[in-house]
């Protein structure tokens, strides 16, 4: 019986002369399908690919981990090594001293944040310096004074390596006229490039020992930078790398707590943008509603005939959410399709219209990157297909329950 049923259901589909109409309808609920859940794989795979990218150029340039006592001159960095290096979550860790300052030259003035570094360690928690534009971290020398600049702060300063920039300490001198500030010449040895907009203008690295000089830290350091082998699970690691008796005077915070509401508002915009598309589904699949109600009422006298001849209610109910169900289905795996073999080359397709009308869409200097990435989540994929197919099927559930009511003597009393 369920064979008869499903073949009448898919017999339904079909237009004839007479209800060309209808079967309009039903065509277009489908299409609004293929477009909703087109419309919502890419927009979400788009969405991953800007947090996944963004998230590896971040973790390129940022410490995964750091870790360093409240009081800057109460323990040897060294101290702090002993306390990761058995660790094998712990790929590498490296000294460093960060404050702020101003850097002028040529009549320019940025503000700049200055790190202090020993080259041999720093080495060995990140990697843009091993493909420097100019110099390497092996040409700072300590009590030289050298620089090395971000690429785009060297740009705006008009500054060169072998030239010389003036650092300006917030913390000023004290004379007899009053305070002011503390101005030091710095040589520039090198060019670094880290692929990050932000970092390339504001970062500018110099030895550990003159940041010492510097900001007057002594033999302190502000703390040590870890390089995790799994950074996406730092917060998960830190939480038990600090011995509860040392927790009073270490601090320890990984890389989502400079980004952390960076990450958050992606995930919030991430979960609106899936709600406000979700919709476009929903108002698809409810169509389906008016074309099986329309369905129905045109179908009064063969549901009569197929009660009289002995088809349950629940037959004829099937029939019809047969009907609806497979024009969801039609719409679901279309938009399916369509949605991830988009999904896989949008960032093709934009960069041929970029390159065709000479524009470029995608701005490095707010969004990190200068294309449009995308990552085409399976997981996405199946629950979108599921949400789509779930809709569609609530929408026969009103039109077939009112089908299976008809009464074949009321039905055919004007046939």
């Amino acid at each position: 019986m369920a064979s008869l049923e499903t073949w009448i259901g898919l017999r339904y589909l079909r237009a004839k002369k007479r209800n060309g109409f209808m079967s309009f309808i039903t065509l277009v609920s489908i299409a609004g399908i293929a477009l909703g859940v087109t419309a919502l794989i890419v927009v979400l795979s788009v969405m991953n690919g800007f947090q996944k990218e963004i998230r590896g150029q971040l973790l390129n340039v940022a410490a995964h981990a750091e870790i360093g006592y409240f009081d800057s001159g109460e323990g040897d960095w060294q101290n702090l090594r002993r306390l990761v290096q058995d660790k094998k979550e712990v790929l590498g860790s490296a000294p460093f001293i960060t404050d702020q300052a101003l850097l002028a030259n040529a009549g320019e003035v940025r503000g700049v944040q200055i790190r202090g570094i020993l080259p041999s360690e720093e080495k060995n928690v990140v990697e843009y310096g091993n493909n420097m534009p100019a110099g390497s971290f092996d040409d700072l020398k300590a009590g030289e004074f050298d620089i090395i600049l971000g690429e785009g702060l060297a740009q705006a300063l008009d500054a060169q390596v072998g030239g010389k920039v003036t650092v300006i300490t917030p913390e000023g001198n004290v004379t007899p006229a009053g305070v002011v500030p503390r101005l030091k010449q710095f040589n520039v040895v090198g060019i670094v490039k880290t692929g990050v907009f932000e970092v390339d203008n504001a970062l500018a690295m110099t030895h550990l020992a003159d940041a010492q000089v510097l900001y007057r830290m002594g033999e302190g350091v502000s703390g040590l930078r870890l390089k995790l082998a799994h950074p996406q699970e730092a917060p998960a690691f830190i939480a038990n790398l600090i011995p509860k008796a040392d927790q009073e005077k270490i601090w320890v915070r990984d890389w989502t707590f400079s980004n952390r509401s960076y990450f958050e508002a992606v995930e919030l915009e991430k979960r609106m943008m899936f709600i406000i598309l979700l919709l476009i589904i929903a108002v698809a699949a409810f169509n389906l509603v008016s074309s099986l109600v329309m369905a129905v009422t045109e179908k009064q006298a063969d549901i009569a005939i197929l009660r009289t001849l002995g088809l349950p209610p629940s037959g004829v109910m099937k029939i019809f959410m047969v009907q609806g169900a497979f024009a969801g289905f039609f719409g679901t795996l279309a938009g399916v399709v369509c949605g991830v073999l988009l999904g896989w080359n949008i960032g093709k397709i934009v960069a041929f219209f970029e390159g065709l009308f000479g524009v470029h869409l995608i701005n490095s200097q707010i969004y990190f990157i200068d294309y449009l990435p995308s990552d085409v989540n399976m997981k996405d994929v199946a629950l979108i297909a599921a949400i789509s197919l779930l809709l569609a099927f609530a929408a026969t559930l009103y039109p077939s329950w009112r089908a299976a009511k008809t009464q074949p003597a009321e039905a055919l009393r004007y046939e």
